[in-house]
């Protein structure tokens, strides 16, 4: 196992992860993850044997950016890293490596992020992320409505 930062090489991989993991992220095109990758304040991809496995993807403050939940750290924290996706594959959960990833993003935040910053499901539901997080030692510090009541969200920081 082998953590690295993202490259346009694994980009085919990473939308196919992305989409897999649908409702719980939102879908983007290969132009959306380009300018998320060019944004990003991390971008860590995890392989296995040469498979991609998962990916998260973090974003600091101050960018063009119109995703509602970002917007909503971006005007209440002046300093954080919000973490837009993270996405292990079916075949590799379960195996630490979401611990791993956000291990690794906090390693290369330190020093530059007060915080983490997340959002997670509350409608649909997504138990496994909200004990996830709050494992890892996230709080919720608010929660919105987002695709016009489609969905609800726990809005969650971790300071570090």
């Amino acid at each position: 196992m082998q953590i690295k930062r993202a490259n346009p090489k694994d980009y085919e991989d990473i939308l196919a992860l992305n989409e897999s993991a649908l409702p719980h992220v939102n879908s983007i095109s290969r132009l959306t993850l380009e300018d998320l990758h060019r944004a990003s304040r991390y971008f860590g991809v995890v392989h296995i044997d040469g498979q991609i496995a998962g990916f998260l993807l973090a974003l600091g403050e101050g960018v063009n950016y119109k995703s509602i939940n970002y917007l909503w750290f971006d005007n209440h924290y002046s300093t954080f890293a919000y973490i837009d996706r993270i996405v292990i594959g079916a075949d590799f959960r379960r195996m630490g490596l979401g611990q791993k990833l956000y291990a690794d993003l906090e390693e290369s935040v330190a020093g530059s992020s007060p915080m983490l910053t997340c959002e997670v499901n509350l409608k649909p539901p997504n138990p496994g992320s909200i004990v996830f997080h709050q494992q890892l030692g996230f709080a919720e510090v608010d929660q919105q409505e987002t695709e016009q009541g489609g969905k609800r969200v726990s809005l969650m920081v971790k300071t570090l």
